[in-house]
Order: structure tokens, then C-alpha cells, then sequence
């Protein structure tokens, strides 16, 4: 009994919810291998941090004896999942998803132990249904209790479109826990609805119900948003050492702390010891940054790299020296948006504004905050953020 409450105050550190807490505990006091699922559709070629805040989950269970099936939705990224979407998502070419899924398991292995994963694709299962097997299952389910989708919901209510083939999406993603036999599904808050189909699925084919485990949701370095590939605001596990280190040290101190709650393998005791010392001015809370992007660097490129990544900002930003090989651009711009959009330093002239609106543009050490300013001839250093940097000559 020690055990399985030492498993459980490991699996449940950081949960936002567990439907239903006593049937996972007496999953796991079975004594039996569980089979532990994710679902990831490959929508997009990579994986970022906020990914991995489940996929360390799963590493917790293969650490105490289970089973994890990385269960890539070839099928269902086809279909495009409408959980958190106030529009219908473009529907991907199966190319681009063949390719997408390629680099998906590869990069969670990053975190997977590789000898205690299988990796299935669910066209297997969903590729085969065909009309009648399709049908049948839509027959599970009724308009109005799709409609109590929150997301639903609001775009009945707004007006905006609801396409018949996204009410499918998560009777599809149920109808994966059947064909696994699924013990434990993990997804975040945003999926409830259809990690709650999987139960109800598996009970309509006399199965044993699947525990769902909920994660919070990692939020972007915009401090707003979820981490997303499409927001923009994400870090991704591919990402250069450097430009994950200093992704990370872009953070609030405020949204510091939740990366640590979620990303980082320390004890829980340990982050409340680090965040005391920060309140109460014993630490720099620039240093706790440090360490928590030197942990991040180093588990996704080693620690070589990670201290080359933070010796490299410190240099460059605590001692004010300029990176050796930043860009060299030659340019005409009638603004300074245009400029930074056309060297590369901002996505779009209004990201451009927005920037300089928060004083993160300078020019030459400068700052830079008049959007309408006369754009400085000659070859000048701009530099956006704490990253961004340009010699530019206009």
C-alpha cells in the first residue's frame, strides 16, 4: 500500500483533474501492466514544450512498470480536432501528415523511455470502419449533447459554422481507447469532452472504463495563450540550445514558476525553497530563470550544450556584448515596421508597432518607440527582444 501511495503522489503531482481518483488507484493496485495512451495528431512537423508537460507524465508511469502507447492520429488529423477552436480547422492533404507524424515520435523520445513505448497509428482501426462502421458510431451520440460542448456551444451560439465531420472528431478519438483497451488516456483540460468519450465508448462495448488524467494547459511566452505552433508562442524540443535558452529566459518571473511546476524534474520542496528565496530577495530571480532554462537545455541537448547556451547569454546580454553572427542585411524601408518586418526581426509590420510599443526595439543601444520615425540611413545594429539582432545598412 506504500507503494501504490508513493505512485500515486507521483502520477498526481501537477494534475488539473482525474476522472475518477479511486478507479485509477485501484488500477494500479491490480499488480498489472495498465496501458497508458496519448493521442497526438500530427497537424504540425513538430513537438514543443507544452507537449512534453504530458509526455513527462507518461514517463512517470513508465518508471513505476506501464505501458505507453504513443497513438499517432494519422486518421484523425485529417478530420482536425475542434477542442479550444472558434472556427473550423483547415483540413490537412494526407501527405503533409505522413510527413508530420514521421518527426513526431522521434522527437518524444526525447522524454519515452523507447523500450517501454509502442507507437501505433489509428487509420489501423479508423481506416477500416467505412460507411457503415462510421454510421454505427455516430449513432452513439446525440445533437444536443455534442452542443454541450463548451466550444460548440459558443460558435452555435455566434453564429459561426459547425461542420457535420467535427462532431465525428471525438467519437473517433473514443472509439481509439476501445481498439487499445486503453487503462489511463492523458490529454490536456482542453480535451475533457472527448477523453470522457473514451469512457463512454468502452462502457457500450462492455469494457472497463479508462481512468482520464488531465494536465494543465502550458501557457505560450506571449503570457497569454496556450503554447501553440499556431499562436507563435511556443519552444520547441528541436529548438537550437541558444534559442531555447533564451526563450526561456524571455519569460515573466510570474509565468517562470508555472514552467517550473510543469517542466521541471525537481522536487516539489525544492521549487517552493527556490521561489521563497526569490519573494523574499535571498535570490535573483533572473538566477532561478538560469537554472531552470540550464535544466531544460540540458535535457533535450546535454550539458555541454546547455552551459555553452547560458555562458553564450550572459555574454551577450549580462555583459552587453553583440552575438558574432547575427545577420548582415542590406535594405530600402520607408518606416522602421517595414525595416524590422523586411530584415526578418518581426513577422509583420504590426508585430513590429506592438513591439516597439513595449519597448523592445532598439537601434545602436537606442530605443527605439516612434513608429512614424525617419528610418536611420547608413549601417546601423537593431535589435527586437532579447534574441533578435540585425546589422542592417539602409
Amino acid at each position: 500500500m506504500a507503494d501504490i501511495d508513493a505512485a500515486l503522489r507521483e502520477i498526481t503531482r501537477g494534475i488539473a483533474e482525474i476522472i475518477p481518483l479511486e478507479e485509477l488507484k485501484k488500477k494500479l493496485e491490480s499488480g498489472r501492466e495498465l496501458i497508458i495512451k496519448l493521442g497526438m495528431d500530427p497537424t504540425a512537423p513538430d513537438i514543443h514544450l507544452g507537449h512534453t508537460v504530458i509526455l513527462n507524465k507518461l514517463r512517470a508511469f513508465q518508471d513505476l512498470g506501464h505501458k505507453v502507447v504513443l497513438l499517432i492520429g494519422d486518421f484523425t488529423a485529417s478530420v482536425g480536432d475542434p477542442s479550444g477552436k472558434n472556427a473550423t480547422r483547415p483540413q490537412l492533404p494526407r501527405e503533409k501528415i505522413i510527413e508530420n507524424a514521421k518527426t513526431y515520435a522521434d522527437q518524444a523520445f526525447k522524454v519515452l523511455d523507447r523500450s517501454k513505448t509502442e507507437i501505433r497509428y489509428n487509420s489501423e482501426w479508423l481506416g477500416k470502419l467505412g460507411a457503415e462502421g462510421m454510421i454505427r458510431l455516430a449513432s452513439k451520440l446525440t445533437v444536443a449533447r455534442m452542443l454541450e460542448r463548451d466550444d460548440f456551444t459558443k460558435r452555435y451560439q455566434s453564429g459561426q459554422p459547425i461542420a457535420i465531420h467535427e462532431f465525428l472528431y471525438p467519437l473517433l478519438q473514443g472509439y481509439d481507447s476501445v481498439a487499445l483497451k486503453a487503462d489511463v488516456e492523458l490529454g490536456g483540460t482542453d480535451q475533457k469532452f472527448n477523453l470522457l468519450m473514451g469512457r463512454e465508448l468502452q462502457k457500450d462495448a462492455g469494457m472497463e472504463p479508462q481512468v482520464v488524467l488531465m494536465m494543465p494547459l502550458l501557457v505560450g511566452l506571449d503570457g497569454v495563450k496556450k503554447m501553440s505552433k499556431s499562436a507563435g508562442n511556443y519552444i520547441g524540443v528541436e529548438d537550437l540550445p541558444a534559442d531555447m535558452f533564451g526563450k526561456i529566459m524571455s519569460l515573466s518571473d510570474e509565468l517562470m514558476w508555472n514552467y517550473y511546476d510543469l517542466l521541471s524534474a525537481r522536487r516539489v520542496d525544492e521549487i517552493a525553497a527556490l521561489k521563497a528565496k526569490c519573494a523574499s530577495g535571498e535570490m535573483n530571480p533572473r538566477d532561478a530563470k538560469i537554472e531552470l532554462g540550464r535544466e531544460i537545455v540540458t535535457r533535450y541537448h546535454g550539458a555541454a550544450a546547455a552551459d555553452e547556451a547560458v555562458n553564450g547569454f550572459i555574454n551577450q546580454f549580462a555583459k552587453g556584448a553583440l552575438p558574432e553572427d547575427m545577420p548582415e542585411l542590406t535594405l530600402q524601408a520607408d518606416t522602421i515596421p517595414q525595416l524590422l518586418k523586411a530584415a526578418g526581426l518581426c513577422a509583420s509590420t504590426s508585430d513590429a508597432i506592438r513591439m516597439m510599443g513595449q519597448n523592445a526595439v532598439r537601434c545602436d543601444g537606442e530605443l527605439m518607440t516612434d513608429k512614424k520615425a525617419a528610418v536611420p540611413a547608413g549601417t546601423h545594429v537593431w535589435q527586437v527582444g532579447k534574441r533578435r539582432f540585425a546589422r542592417i545598412t539602409v
